[in-house]
């Protein structure tokens, strides 16, 4: 294939799914709504427990890293079988030219975050540096899909960038933090605010917005 025939492929590419934003906007809600709920939840016992003035919370790190890599299977399976449904009804193949093209750009950004937070958790101990990295390199993941992606994903990437950094200061300013015997509640807080709260924020901004024909069977 030449490179002016590989080039008219992907902007048709690009275009396909430009005009499907809306119906994967709608899909992703769901899953983003159940992984929002899971990491406040998940994130509510260490935060409240440090407010209450009753110490910090007992969790080791690799509990801590098992519990929300548990939420991301959950989050991620849920969004497989949306889009699997979806692709199913509209009589495509799910793993389609523009889900790798997807892909592509999803997963530079998720691989090196992935990897960098486990092994800050793993190898240094450091779980609110973790928390900070995994949201900054998902933001990035989602800007990453700017070309394709509904308006709202892109928002909601920026919403991580944004939100993880003025994290990054605070954590990085607040030497009061050192005091702390375990970073567990900060990295909780977190988490808990951007996989939780941004999520479910994005998940209830898509429920209220969207149009009869997102939700209509065609």
């Amino acid at each position: 294939m030449s490179t002016t025939e590989a080039a008219l492929e992907n902007l048709q590419i690009i275009r396909s799914l430009m005009e499907k934003a809306h119906i994967y906007r709608a899909v992703s809600a769901p899953a983003a709504l159940t992984g929002g709920v899971l990491a406040l939840a998940a994130a509510g016992w260490p935060v409240w427990h440090a407010l209450t003035n009753q110490g910090a919370a007992v969790m080791c790190d690799n509990c801590f890293l098992y519990t929300w890599l548990a939420i991301l299977g959950v989050a991620s399976v849920l969004n497989v079988i949306l889009l699997a449904r979806e692709a199913a009804r509209r009589n495509q193949p799910f793993i389609s030219p523009g889900m790798r093209m997807a892909l592509r750009a999803f997963t530079p950004p998720m691989l090196v975050g992935g990897v960098v937070g486990i092994g800050l958790i793993i190898f240094l101990h450091n779980l609110t540096l973790a928390a900070l990295i995994w949201a900054l390199c998902y933001g990035l993941s989602l800007l990453g899909t700017a070309s394709f992606s509904p308006r709202s994903l892109i928002r909601l990437g920026w919403a991580f960038v944004v939100t993880g950094l003025l994290l990054f200061v605070v954590w990085a300013t607040k030497r009061d933090v050192d005091l702390l015997s375990s970073d567990l509640a900060p990295a909780s807080l977190v988490m808990g605010i951007t996989f939780g709260l941004l999520h479910v924020v994005y998940a209830l901004a898509v429920f209220v917005s969207r149009k009869p024909a997102e939700v209509r069977p065609e």
